[in-house]
């Protein structure tokens, strides 16, 4: 649910509407087994990213007990998190996608958000890192970062992003005809 709206929203961009928008799928390996054991095979590995080929960088959140923290925690992909950042690229998120960005260093004294339920213990994680937690909104832009609460917001989070990259215009134009309503969105 965290995945597929980046590669929907991307897709309608590109397939109707002939925006320049190429959707690279990548992991710690070729197939990575997501959320419920389901194996998704990858365009490339993240030792393979060469930051400057990309205009943006898409986390989709992930659970414990199918190996997100250590993978999302490791320092290669932290590292590939700054080297973004430090170019000035866009950087998505959903739900726990998140932490990584904050154990990254790059939420230090911004705004952010990330997983708000159980007792919100994912944003005060998210605290720990530095950012400045804003608990009651959904969806949260800070420059060139977007950070989200839950898997709901994964839609706004994708057309968010298709935004930063190809203008408000032309994101609300998809956004209208997959179905999207933006003023609930």
């Amino acid at each position: 649910m965290e995945f597929a709206p980046f590669v929907d929203v991307m897709g309608w961009a590109r397939n109707d509407y002939g925006m320049g928008i190429e959707v690279i799928t990548a992991g710690f390996s070729k197939i990575v087994i997501s959320a419920f054991g389901i194996p998704i095979l990858v365009d490339k590995i993240y030792e393979e990213i060469i930051i400057s080929e990309y205009d943006a960088l898409a986390i989709p959140g992930g659970f414990e007990e199918f190996g997100f923290y250590e993978e999302a925690y490791s320092e290669s992909f932290l590292n590939l998190i700054r080297e973004f950042n430090s170019a000035h690229k866009y950087i998505a998120s959903i739900c726990v996608g998140a932490l990584p960005i904050g154990a990254s260093g790059v939420l230090k004294g911004r705004k952010a958000t990330t997983y708000h339920l159980g007792d919100g213990r994912r944003q005060k994680q998210l605290f720990e890192f530095g950012a400045e937690v804003i608990p009651d909104q959904s969806v949260v832009i800070d420059k060139n970062i977007i950070t989200s609460f839950c898997p709901e917001t994964a839609p706004l989070v994708a057309i968010s992003l298709l935004e930063m990259l190809v203008g408000k215009e032309k994101a609300e134009i998809v956004a209208t005809t997959m179905g999207f309503q933006l003023t609930k969105l």
